[in-house]
């Protein structure tokens, strides 16, 4: 298995080189590279210029850290024809970005609109149509989240979404900050790992509160169409982290290899404090490999 680090909260503070070597000397390996302006910006075309490219392989190189996946949120599900055509033409330019970086995994969303989910959902399967060819001519293993405010933000109806393709190129990502939309507040972590079974190839580590308990969030005004959700350390929220490294623990995934893509990945994601991270960070890494007995 690979313990990674989300660098989101890195890229908006710093440079590539400087990204990397912050993730060294927090102990980790491995990076995840969610969207970044200089790399894979949220929705829009891949930027990666042979500069870009040059600073991060040299920062890799000089630490010793390599990319473990990459992330990208594009509107592949519309939930119009134009924003499906353009998240598709994303879509294969950031392939050819992760083989040129020798990176088999990406992760995903769903995305969408959450009113429009039979259009979205159709959307979805029309431009895997179109990229899973690509996806497994190049051997990329891609792995599809649900996230708040996504057309489908239950886990098991994921899950389902990943399973009805066939393909050892898709696999489920369970992200343990988004666990109350994916139940809807139930927090049922066992259960809904359970259900991704043989499918699960990713987890992300970072606790939530539960947004469905009354005032535990408050928007104003009451019924603005908005999700809230958090990425806060380890134990400041209520996801039951005891459950979720039970359960992986009794699943075997750390031992976990696929067809696609290699071993398994935990990841851990923390946002919202950068201030605290130099101290969160190190943190969760010990918890998540106490948790997951390594």
């Amino acid at each position: 298995m690979k313990l990674a680090f989300d660098v989101d909260v890195l890229a908006k503070q710093m440079g590539i080189s400087d990204m990397v070597h912050k993730v060294s000397a927090w102990g980790y390996k491995y990076i995840e590279q969610s969207p970044h302006p200089r790399i894979n910006p949220f929705y829009k075309h891949p930027k990666f210029s042979r500069e870009c490219q040059a600073e991060y392989k040299k920062a890799l190189k000089e630490t010793g850290v390599e990319i473990s996946s990459f992330i990208v949120v594009y509107r592949w599900s519309g939930p119009t024809e134009e924003q499906r055509q353009i998240a598709v033409k994303n879509w294969k330019r950031m392939i050819e970005i992760a083989v040129d970086m020798n990176v088999s995994v990406i992760n995903t969303e769903l995305s969408g609109d959450p009113h429009q989910s039979e259009i979205c959902e159709g959307m979805w399967y029309k431009s895997m149509e179109e990229l899973l060819p690509i996806i497994e001519r190049e051997g990329i293993r891609i792995e599809i989240q649900s996230h708040p405010y996504d057309f489908c933000e239950n886990s098991n109806e994921s899950a389902d979404l990943v399973k009805s393709l066939r393909s050892d190129n898709l696999k489920y990502l369970y992200c343990a900050a988004h666990t109350f939309f994916y139940d809807n507040g139930k927090g049922d972590v066992k259960s809904m790992l359970d259900y991704a079974g043989d499918d699960l190839s990713h987890v992300l580590f970072a606790d939530t509160m539960n947004h469905t308990k009354d005032c535990r969030y408050i928007l104003n005004p009451p019924g603005v169409d908005a999700t809230i959700h958090q990425h806060l350390g380890l134990g400041e929220g209520e996801v039951d982290f005891a459950g979720i490294f039970e359960k992986l623990q009794e699943m075997k995934f750390t031992d976990r290899k696929f067809k696609v893509g290699g071993e398994s990945i935990a990841c851990v994601s923390l946002f919202g404090y950068p201030e605290k991270m130099d101290k969160q960070a190190s943190e969760a890494r010990k918890i998540v490999e106490r948790g997951l007995g390594i």
